[in-house]
């Protein structure tokens, strides 16, 4: 390529600019003054060439560029009244200065302002935006008047959760899968000194071993091939200041056992190929449906973790230990997921919530949900009746002696069913009415349900 087809070339490319570019010789007399320069002074670009650049440019100090070869950038340069943000950097060949480059970057300070007023903006979006999710989150979390269960056995459970939940104290909740561990994580957390903080949940069994420390303590860049560029903080940073949930803390490995301990101890972690500590202050409830203390007997699971975790043991009674907790259970899950579905409403007949209760329900809570909804979604009518429920129930009713309800205490049991679903059904729109200050058009919008229908509940529920 020819030096003159290079000339024309960057001449091009500079008058092309958006910012304005001003360039002086040794003399600091103008040999550049590209079109932007040009229409931000007013002066023509045949006016300024050859002219000395303190008789063109206002309070220009590119002279003293000249003479210093010291580069400054972002400084503040008033021009024709307005203060503008250029740069004035020096050109060397060998060891004398023999150009200096003026580049005006903001056409003014207005404009600097206004790009950091739009970057300030997005960030306050961003940060709504975490909050709102945060906020979405903790009121999608379970409370424990929200847990389903009047029985003498799941009484007492919500009552040491309540005690529990006032402490600092590490829990452990234990009970079979499908018992709602979870939900009494959430329902501590919620009534915990920690509450404000974020609730993060980890399940120990379904992360493979190898990324289950990196997981947990978060990694560094480079700490590992395909390791995220700037590192990723791990669970415990992520939940300091609230409660870290470790699900299925009996299948975690020996090893992490240990670093788990570490942290109960110290208060601190370390990131994966980290040098430095960093300190965490997290609230742990732990949950497994293992007997640890076998575990522990065998080998199998550290003893002094385990007394670490072991402070305050929550039991979660399976199903079959606290039967009059089913027909509740049942009225609740088919009403929502009849309206999950945008199903016509459906019930149980006597002898179906006779059928149920009788059955074992060995996958608990779970299993529960996942039958109510086969149900709903095959069952034909308004009517769920004893020849819509799966063969494992019946099977199980062909094995099994009858539930020893008469015809009294089997009304009993449905009238309280439908009495605390009315309760629930009626609690939660007198709240949706009190959040839409009494508007019904956005009430019925919230609930997800027509206005008519809205109107009709409200005289069956008596509610003005």
């Amino acid at each position: 390529m020819s030096e003159e087809l290079s000339f024309d070339i960057l001449h091009t490319v500079l008058d092309s600019a958006y910012e304005g570019i001003v360039i002086v010789d040794k003399q600091a007399r103008i040999i550049h003054f590209n079109n932007a320069y040009s229409r931000i002074t007013g002066i023509k670009k045949e006016q300024a060439l050859g002219q000395p650049v303190t008789d063109i440019i206002d309070n220009t100090q590119l002279h003293m560029t000249l003479q210093t070869g010291q580069a400054e950038r972002g400084k503040i340069q008033v021009i024709s009244g307005q203060e503008m943000v250029v740069h004035r950097i020096p050109i060397w060949r060998g060891e004398e200065v023999v150009a200096a480059v003026g580049m005006l970057i903001f056409e003014g300070v207005s404009e600097l302002h206004k790009i950091l007023e739009m970057h300030q903006e997005k960030e306050r979006k961003a940060d709504k935006a975490l909050a709102d999710s945060q906020k979405k989150n903790k009121k999608q979390m379970v409370t424990l008047d929200q847990i389903i269960g009047k029985s003498k056995e799941m009484s007492e459970t919500k009552r040491i959760a309540r005690r529990a939940a006032k402490t600092l104290a590490t829990v452990l909740i234990t009970g079979e899968s499908g018992t709602g561990k979870e939900m009494f994580a959430q329902s501590i957390h919620q009534l915990s000194p920690f509450a404000d903080g974020p609730f993060v949940s980890v399940n120990c069994a379904a992360i493979p071993e190898h990324l289950l420390e990196a997981e947990l303590f978060g990694y560094e860049e480079g700490a590992f091939t395909g390791a995220r560029k700037g590192g990723k903080p791990g669970k415990f940073e992520l939940a300091d200041q609230g409660t870290l949930f470790l699900d299925e803390i009996g299948d975690m490995p020996m090893i992490m056992q240990s670093k788990i301990l570490r942290v109960l101890q110290e208060k601190e972690g370390m990131r994966v190929g980290g040098l430095k500590p960093y300190r965490t202050n997290v609230r742990i409830v732990a949950a497994t449906n293992k007997e640890l203390e076998q575990m522990v007997s065998e080998g199998g699971f550290r003893e002094d973790l385990y007394y670490r975790l072991n402070i305050i043991r929550l039991h979660i009674p399976p199903l079959r230990e606290r039967k009059e907790d089913i027909p509740l259970l049942l009225s609740y899950y088919v009403k929502e997921i009849c309206e999950r579905y945008l199903a016509s409403p459906k019930h149980f007949t006597e002898e179906a919530v006779k059928l149920l209760t009788a059955y074992n329900w060995p996958g608990n809570i779970r299993e529960v949900v996942n039958i109510v909804e086969r149900i709903v979604s095959l069952a034909e009518g308004e009517e769920i009746s004893a020849t819509d429920l799966p063969s494992m129930v019946l099977r199980h009713q062909d094995s099994h002696a009858p539930v020893s309800f008469s015809g009294g205490e089997t009304t009993e049991v449905l009238d309280t069913v439908r009495k605390e679903s009315m309760e629930q059904e009626r609690e939660v729109i007198i709240n949706v009415l009190k959040e839409t200050k009494g508007n019904k058009s956005q009430a019925a919008k919230k609930l997800g349900i027509h206005r008519s229908t809205l109107y009709e509940k409200l005289k069956k529920l008596q509610i003005k």
